[in-house]
This record gives structure tokens, sequence and C-alpha cells, in this order.
């Protein structure tokens, strides 16, 4: 069934906080009953404590995390649920009981997962589903365990908060059709991109063969011819855009090119293909002064495909200067100095576990925003610092596919058919590049339309006639 709609909550509204309240105390009711139990089999250990009480810990963390963009994350511990209480449900002395028990809690994952993934148009039949076996809970099953000792009620307290809890998100979210060529997210989507489902299969298997981007580097190096880039520059600066540059018309060709070449923006990630779709991050590291004891940052500028190249120089220098006027004011810069303090062992196994989250896209949001090694370019200036491109690595961390470093500008003397010597003003470019995300020929169509945006970069000025969308 097509997905038609998206399910999501409108912020952090009362209901949506006593669904986390309501899940949170099912997971004190199961700890205490616990810890009141003179003994329990490892069984009861794993299925009856630990795994409602994950169950119960997930569902809060995705509903505050997840739950204004990625609400059908919350099925995952919906079904951790359901296998607790289908478990639960075999030891019923009545096989009849145990059957429709069995029935309920499969049509209890069934319909909430295809409601939150956008496969049923209303949560209508949630309220049903949660509410009337609540109210029966209440009024009829637990009137006949009148008298019972508190300690016998907590596992019944716990199952009840969980069925509030779910009825309270039902009523929390709200729903709306996407809109024209949205991508509706799901399951192996990740919160930095969509993942790439009809691509070759050749671009499916060769994230395991190759399984770095160490290990997947191709080097190119290349020359554009900057005599009309700098009449460009030159009447930039006379319309008032005093730092304008090659930096920005490079960014600016970039962008366009990923506008009608998007596999420039794909990124393999957990041996899977990604793909960003309008949101291009261009990191790069700067100089708060142009000094050998000024410290280094990193700055991220988020542009979109149809950013001219006046919005690309506003957006970066707008970054720029945030930075520059404000002493450790870039994000990567606290987060870098808090985890500084972390000794070095446990600095270690931190790291090791972002790295596993980041594999199976459990980073928060938040974390990739200010990672320098995530994003779709890397981009560097030698020529500021006057000497020539070099080849930067790429790094394991992250998913920064292209790496672009350029160099200064340099006079070289060329002979032309006729015999007559000319003077040409050359700039050299260095890219690394993850192969895995297109093949050469993708790259080299790319590259030429790359040189031909800077060949003639007055076609930056005008917004791209089309944004040509990746492949689903």
């Amino acid at each position: 069934m097509k997905k038609t709609t998206i399910y999501y909550l409108p912020g952090i509204n009362a209901l949506a906080v006593l669904s986390a309240l309501c899940m949170v105390c099912s997971a004190v009711a199961r700890i205490a009953w616990a810890w009141g139990e003179a003994d329990f089999s490892r069984p009861v250990l794993w299925l009856q404590i630990l795994l409602p009480l994950t169950a119960n810990v997930s569902f809060v963390l995705m509903l505050f995390r997840d739950g204004t963009d990625r609400l059908y994350r919350t099925a995952i511990p919906v079904w951790l649920g359901c296998v607790f209480f289908a478990v639960k449900a075999l030891g019923f002395p009545s096989r009849l009981h145990t059957v429709l028990c069995l029935l309920l809690y499969a049509l209890v994952a069934a319909l909430y997962t295809l409601t939150v993934t956008g496969r049923v148009p209303t949560q209508k039949p949630l309220w049903f589903l949660f509410g009337l076996p609540l109210l029966y809970h209440i009024f009829v099953e637990d009137t006949q365990k009148a008298g019972w000792p508190l300690h016998d009620w907590l596992p019944e307290v716990s199952v009840l908060s969980c069925m509030a809890s779910l009825l309270l998100l039902s009523l929390a979210m709200r729903r709306r059709l996407p809109g024209p060529g949205e991508h509706i997210r799901g399951f192996g989507d990740r919160n930095d991109g969509r993942r790439l489902r009809t691509l070759s299969p050749i671009f499916s298997v060769s994230p395991f063969v190759m399984k770095t981007r160490s290990t997947s580097q191709n080097f190119l190096e290349d020359r554009v011819e900057v005599s009309e880039m700098d009449r460009y520059i030159a009447k930039k600066r006379q319309e008032g855009m005093r730092n304008f540059g090659v930096l920005h018309v490079l960014l600016a060709a970039y962008v366009r090119a990923c506008a009608q070449y998007p596999g420039l923006n794909r990124f393999i990630a957990g041996q899977r293909n990604f793909c960003r779709d309008r949101e291009i991050e261009v990191n790069m590291t700067i100089k708060k002064e142009m000094s050998v004891h000024s410290p280094d940052t990193v700055i991220k500028v988020a542009f979109d495909p149809s950013d001219t190249a006046d919005m690309v120089y506003e957006k970066f220098n707008a970054k720029v200067r945030k930075v520059k006027e404000t002493p450790l004011d870039s994000g990567f810069d606290r987060l870098a100095w808090m985890m500084n303090l972390i000794p070095g062992p446990m600095l270690w196994l931190l790291v090791l576990f972002l790295q596993i989250l980041d594999y199976f896209g459990l980073l928060p949001r938040f974390l990739t925003k200010l990672s320098p090694f995530h994003g779709s370019l890397f981009i560097t200036s030698m020529a500021s610092l006057g000497i020539p491109s070099i080849y930067h690595h790429l790094y394991d961390f992250g998913n920064v596919p292209v790496f672009c470093a350029f160099g200064r500008k340099r006079w070289v003397y060329e002979t032309r058919r006729d015999g007559a010597v000319v003077r040409k003003k050359y700039m050299d470019c260095s890219f690394v590049t993850d192969e895995r995300i297109v093949d050469g020929f993708y790259f080299a169509s790319a590259l030429r339309y790359l040189h031909s945006l800077l060949g003639d970069p007055w076609q930056l000025d005008r917004p791209p006639l089309e944004v040509v969308a990746d492949q689903r």
C-alpha cells in the first residue's frame, strides 16, 4: 500500500509529556516488582524484566528525539513490548485466552506500525485499539483482583501504564499530506539522509567489499583557467561584496553541480547508500587570525541546490563572521573542548560508541550538524596560505564523500596551434572522492559541468531552471 500520510508530534506538548511519564511509570513499576521478587530464573530476567524495560526506555527516548520528524521509529519499542506480552500470554492457563491475546498483540504491532509509517490515513483506529483494552482491564479484569497485595499489583500497573502511554501518543500525534516530490521517511533512512534503494546492484555491494572511505579514495588533479573568474570576482566586489573571492565561486559552482548531478550529494554509512537531497553541507577549517599561533576551528554551512552565488556568499560569510567575532563560538569548538576533558581510555570508548551509533544511523542530528566529519563536501584553501593545492584524505569516521583543495593562482605560457605563445592564468584544484557513491562517468560528467560553470561564472547569478532529484 502506498504511503500517503506523515505522522508527527507538533513539538513537546502536554499529551506527549504525559505519554512519556506513563511509560516511565511502567518501567518504575516493573523495576519495583523485580526488586521485590525473592528469586527468578534467567528467562524471566531477560523476557519479563529487561525486555519490557528496554521497550519502555527506548520508547521515551525516541518520543523526544524523533517525534517531530521520525515518529515511525517508535514502532520498534512497540514491537518489543508486544513480544514481551506474547511471551507472557504463553503461560495463560486457557488456550483460548492465549490465542485471543496473541491475535490482539499481533494486531497492535501491525496496526501501530502501519499507522506511524503512513500507510493508514488516520490514527483513530489506535484510539479504540488502546482505549478499549485499557477500559476492559480497569473496569472488568482488575475488579477481580481486589484484595491483592501491592507487590502483585505492580505488573498490572506496568501494563496499564503502557496502554495509557500509547493511547496518549495516538491522541497527541498529528498528520499531514506530503508535499509534491517530498520523500516520506521510513525505516532505513537516517536523520541526515535517505536510503537509496533503486541503485544498480554494484553500488549496493561495493560498500561491503570496499569497507572504508580511506581504501575507496580516488585522487584527481585539475586546473581551471581563471581569467573570466577574475573579472566576475572584480564585478562582485564593485557591487559591494568586499570579501567575494575564488572560494565563493567554487562553492557556488559546486552547489549548482549538486543541483544537476545529485549523486555528488550521496554518502556511504553503515555499508548503505544515502542521499541528502536538498541540504548541501560544506565544511571548512578556518583560522580566527592569519598567524601560526591562531587556533583552528571548523565551520559548517548548509546550502540549498537553488542558491545563487550571492546567496552562497551571504550564508558563508555570515557563518565566518559569527565564528571570528566570538571566542570559542563554533559548536565544534565547544564539543572538542568537552571531549578533551575526558581521560584517554574513556575517550577512546566514547569515540567507539559514537562510531557504532553512526554506523546504525542513531547518532543524534545535533551531533552530525556539529561534526566536521559529516557533510557533503570538505573544502580547504591553500591559496590563502600561498601554496599549491594538496591531496587531503577522506575521513573514515563520518560520511564526507568529497574533499576539495585549491591552490594559488599561477601564470602559464602556452603555445597555440598557430605557433603564437600566450600567457594564461590557472588555478590548481585537487579532489579526493569516495568512488563508491557514483561511477567514473558520472564524476567526469559532473566535473565537465563544474568546468563550464567556472569558465562562465555569470550563470551562477541565476537560480537553476531545474533541481534534479536523485533516485529513490
